[in-house]
C-alpha cells in the first residue's frame, strides 16, 4: 500500500511540475522531492496545521499537502474565507479563479492519507 502511495505522489508531483513555466527558476518543484521527506497526515492531523498561534499552515489538494505558511496570501492561516488545515480540493479546482496554478509557488510537504498503517 505504501509503494502505491509513493508512486501516486511521484506521478502527481511530475504532473504539477510539468504545468510550470520552464523559465521560472524560483519554482520549488525544480528538484525532485525525496519521498522520505514527505509526511503523511490524516484529515484530523492536518487540522492541527491551521496557521494559528505560530503553527504552520498546510492545505491539501488532490491528496498532496502544501505548506502555505510563508505565502503572503495565507496570512494567519486564512485566504478568501478558507482556512488552512483542511482539504481544499473542491474549492481550488471548482471555485478558485486561479485553480491549481498558484500551488506551484508553495512547497509540497506531504500526502493526505485516510488512516495510518
Amino acid at each position: 500500500m505504501r509503494k502505491v502511495r509513493l508512486i501516486i505522489v511521484f506521478l502527481i508531483v511530475g504532473l504539477l511540475a510539468s504545468c510550470t513555466s520552464p523559465n521560472d527558476s524560483s519554482n520549488p518543484r525544480d528538484e525532485t522531492i525525496p519521498h522520505e521527506d514527505l509526511i503523511e497526515l490524516t484529515l484530523e492531523e492536518l487540522s492541527y496545521y491551521d496557521g494559528k498561534e505560530g503553527r504552520p499552515a498546510y492545505v491539501a489538494v488532490n491528496g498532496m499537502i502544501y505548506d502555505v505558511t510563508n505565502s503572503l496570501f495565507w496570512q494567519s492561516g486564512s485566504h478568501n474565507g478558507y482556512s488552512a488545515g483542511r482539504d481544499l480540493t473542491d474549492a481550488i479546482i471548482n471555485q478558485s479563479p486561479h485553480g491549481l496554478s498558484t500551488l506551484t509557488q508553495v512547497p509540497i510537504v506531504g500526502i493526505l492519507v485516510e488512516s495510518k498503517d
